[in-house]
C-alpha cells in the first residue's frame, strides 16, 4: 500500500537549521530547503538574500500523517525558532527570514491559526508569524541540500545548529527516528 504523504511548508529562519530539525523527525520523508511566499519566479539565493524578492527562506516537508501530525510539525516548528521577532532569526536580519507558514490546504490555516491562538501566552512577545497561502515552491540550489549533514564541522553549523539540534533532541526524544 503506498503512503499518502501531505506537504507543510515553513520558514522559521535559516533553512539549513530548520532543515537539519525536521529531518530527524520520524515520520518525516523529506525535507527541501527553498524559497516561497514571494512575487520573483525561480528567484536565486543571491536574489533572495537582497530582501527585494518577497520570497522567505523555507523547508518543504513531505510528512506521512499515520506517524506524524501536522499539528506535532507546528509544534516543533514554532519551538525551534523564534516567532516573535520581526523579519529576523538571531543574526539573520531581512523578510527572507520571516517566521512563516505557507500553507497547503485550509486545514493546514486552521490549525496553524489554532496553534497561534493557544501557544501565544507561552512566548515572551507577541507571535508575529505570518500564515500565507502555499502558491509556489522554488527549490533552492544544491549546495544548500542537506547542508548541515554535509558541513557540520563548519563554524556556523558547530556554534548556531548543532546547540539547537541538542536542545531539540532532550525536548523530543520520541519524535526522533530511531
Amino acid at each position: 500500500m503506498d503512503k499518502q504523504l501531505q506537504t507543510a511548508v515553513f520558514g522559521g529562519g535559516c533553512f539549513w537549521c530548520t532543515e537539519a530539525v525536521f529531518t530527524m523527525l520520524k515520520g518525516v520523508e523529506s525535507v527541501l530547503p527553498g524559497y516561497a511566499g514571494g512575487a520573483v519566479p525561480n528567484p536565486t539565493y543571491d536574489q533572495v538574500c537582497n530582501g527585494n524578492t518577497g520570497h522567505a527562506e523555507v523547508i518543504k516537508i513531505d510528512f506521512d500523517p499515520t506517524q506524524i501530525s501536522y499539528q506535532a510539525l507546528l509544534e516543533v516548528f514554532f519551538a525551534t525558532h523564534n516567532p516573535t521577532t520581526l523579519n529576523q532569526q538571531g543574526n539573520d536580519i531581512g523578510p527572507q527570514y520571516r517566521s512563516t507558514v505557507l500553507y497547503a490546504s485550509i486545514e493546514q490555516k486552521q490549525q496553524a491559526e489554532q496553534y497561534i491562538s493557544e501557544h501565544a501566552a507561552d512566548f515572551h512577545g507577541k507571535i508575529v508569524t505570518t500564515l500565507e497561502p502555499l502558491t509556489e515552491f522554488y527549490v533552492a540550489e544544491d549546495y544548500h541540500k542537506n547542508y548541515y549533514a554535509r558541513n557540520s564541522s563548519q563554524a556556523y553549523c558547530q556554534v548556531i545548529i548543532s546547540p539547537k539540534l541538542e536542545k531539540f533532541k532532550e525536548k523530543y526524544p520520541e519524535l526522533l527516528k530511531p
